[in-house]
């Protein structure tokens, strides 16, 4: 991919989008894990458990993107990231995680959590890069800062601005249509009829906002 192109700048803000819509699990995660501690061990524990876990999940965002040139994984990590949407939308996130009660036991809390918690953002970062390993590890430069010091600010804003879920889960599920676009075997077909092109964006994004909403309707009717 070529830089500075429409491309590029829509698959960066793309990215950006997805750190920080997915970063109010490293906000809890962090949260968790380092609550137990002593206050003036607190700040270096976040510090270094979150500098820990970005390393991990950039080497692991990086191998996806080698992993998607795989003939098929496109498509599969395409399925992946519309089943990601529809649960971010939900709401359904488990956040079991025990604090650690000593300074390295946090710090390990933090990457290990981190690590398997993350799936969803090195799945749908590494979709939405394209192939580009310099889109990862630029969309990474500019939004680890922002995810750092900023991701208890992030939690704040969604919970006062619900939205913000809605256009992340709508980027994500938009992700997944174009990586399933992007499929090797399925581009001839896609040559045939343009029109495909177009519409499955359309059915992929449209689909995973409406169906979660009558799910949404559906459990509160239940609940009642």
């Amino acid at each position: 991919m070529d830089f500075f192109t429409p491309d590029f700048w829509s698959a960066l803000v793309s990215i950006i989008i997805i750190d920080l819509v997915l970063a109010g699990d490293n906000a809890i995660v962090i949260g968790l894990a380092a609550r137990n501690l002593p206050k003036e061990q607190q700040k270096k524990a976040v510090i270094w458990g979150t500098f820990g876990a970005i390393f991990i999940r950039s080497v692991a965002t990086l191998a996806v993107v080698w992993l998607l040139q795989i003939p098929g994984l496109l498509f599969i990590g395409g399925l992946l990231l519309i089943w990601i949407a529809f649960k971010l939308l939900k709401g359904e996130e488990s956040h079991n995680i025990q604090s650690g009660n000593s300074f390295w036991s946090a710090i390990k809390t933090i990457v290990i959590a981190d690590a398997l918690m993350g799936i969803d953002n090195v799945l749908a970062v590494a979709g939405a890069a394209h192939g580009s390993f310099a889109l990862v590890i630029i969309g990474l430069i500019v939004s680890i800062p922002i995810v750092i010091w900023g991701s208890t600010l992030i939690l704040k804003w969604i919970d006062r601005f619900p939205i913000i879920i809605t256009v992340g889960a709508a980027v994500i599920a938009y992700t997944a249509a174009k990586m399933m676009l992007d499929e090797p075997f399925i581009k001839p077909f896609i040559a045939q009829n343009v029109w495909i092109k177009w519409l499955l964006p359309i059915v992929v994004v449209g689909g995973v906002l409406f169906i979660s909403r009558l799910s949404k309707k559906k459990d509160l009717v239940n609940t009642n």
